[in-house]
């Protein structure tokens, strides 16, 4: 019973918690990629 409360209990919305620190890893990396770009465009963009 204390078995099964505690399967139950466990986190549903992260089952691989290294895979989800990975893609949260990966989608912080991509918008400081895509800040790093517009910033660089605006800087040449301006006079």
């Amino acid at each position: 019973m204390r078995h099964a409360k505690l399967r139950h209990m466990s986190p549903v919305l992260e089952p691989n918690p290294q895979d989800s620190h990975k893609k949260l890893g990966l989608v912080l990396g991509a918008m400081l990629v895509v800040t790093v770009i517009i910033s660089v465009i605006a800087s040449l963009a301006s006079p």
